[in-house]
């Protein structure tokens, strides 16, 4: 359980469609003990309220609008303004674990300290509207990564600053369109390889947008970015779909700008986690562990 001085400092949402059984995002919170709010359609109240507190559930003001989830998105975005919030976290409700690249390799983290340390670490800056954490999947064990990229595009597990000249739009990809809108700009992204969202691969899971948004191919959803940013996206067909493939090099320019004034500590700070090794069985399935087995918790 996550000590109070390493939560998230900012409020996470969850945003979440039909699946309240499955609920992978908040059954991860609610083991690394990071509290969250949990974004649904008002019919699916009573569903999810049997099975997650309804304190932490937000009934949006509308249901099955076929519009995608920018709606909801922005929805909670509004939430976080009126709760004072500088920034909020804005999560997909697929995401299984979460991980800590740590010296090569990716170890299960049940500590809601990689939030904290993600946001201590974009607030020392004062033009990062967009941060998060990569996929799980595109990291590999022994590998080389830098602890964070700049300049690329964020998904699923986004921390937003609020007063982000830009607000979700478009049904589909609409993660890849906010980045590119705060990236042309002239803004930065941070995108943490330290830390790891264990994403669940888009259409595996039941329920979400994949019937009502995604259930005729991938063809109109890439060709939307496409037609929304023509001048660095480009349609592509391979493993027997199509995809948007985007060329974020033009955007290599955009440079941090530190806060000014600020100070900070040559230190090390862990937030709290420790390694724990040889620490036996779970009581939900653990995805590639290292070997010996490992996971990052609080001290």
């Amino acid at each position: 359980m996550t000590s109070k001085e390493f939560l998230p400092q900012y409020p996470v949402y969850i945003i979440s469609k039909g699946r309240a059984k499955s609920r992978h995002t908040s059954k991860a919170l609610e083991k690394m003990g990071v509290p969250y709010f949990i974004a649904i359609e008002p019919q699916e109240y009573d569903e999810y309220a049997a099975v997650i507190d309804p304190s932490k559930i937000l009934k949006l003001p509308f249901s099955n609008h076929g519009k995608g989830s920018g709606p909801a998105r922005n929805w909670c975005w509004d939430h976080a303004i009126s709760l004072g919030a500088k920034r909020h976290w804005l999560l997909d409700d697929n995401i299984a674990e979460f991980w800590r690249f740590h010296k090569n390799q990716r170890i299960r983290c049940d500590s809601g300290g990689i939030f904290k340390a993600t946001e201590d670490f974009v607030d020392r800056f004062e033009n990062v509207p967009l941060a998060g954490m990569q996929y799980k999947f595109f990291v590999v064990d022994n590998h080389d990564y830098p602890p964070f990229v700049l300049n690329t595009r964020l998904m699923s597990c986004i921390l937003i600053e609020n007063n982000c000249p830009h607000r979700w739009r478009g049904k589909y990809n609409e993660d890849v369109d906010l980045s590119l809108r705060v990236l042309k700009d002239g803004y930065c992204t941070i995108l943490m390889y330290a830390f790891l969202a264990g994403k669940l691969k888009t259409g595996t899971v039941k329920g979400g947008n994949t019937e009502e948004i995604y259930g005729h191919g991938t063809f109109e959803k890439s060709k939307l970015l496409v037609n929304l940013h023509p001048d660095v996206t480009r349609l592509v067909h391979r493993y027997g779909r199509w995809h948007h493939h985007v060329d974020i090099s033009g955007f290599k320019k955009n440079k941090l700008i530190p806060v000014k004034g600020l100070s900070i500590s040559n230190e090390k700070n862990e937030y709290g986690m420790v390694l724990l090794e040889n620490w036996g069985k779970e009581t939900q399935r653990v995805v590639d562990a290292p070997s010996p087995r490992k996971r990052m918790t609080n001290g």
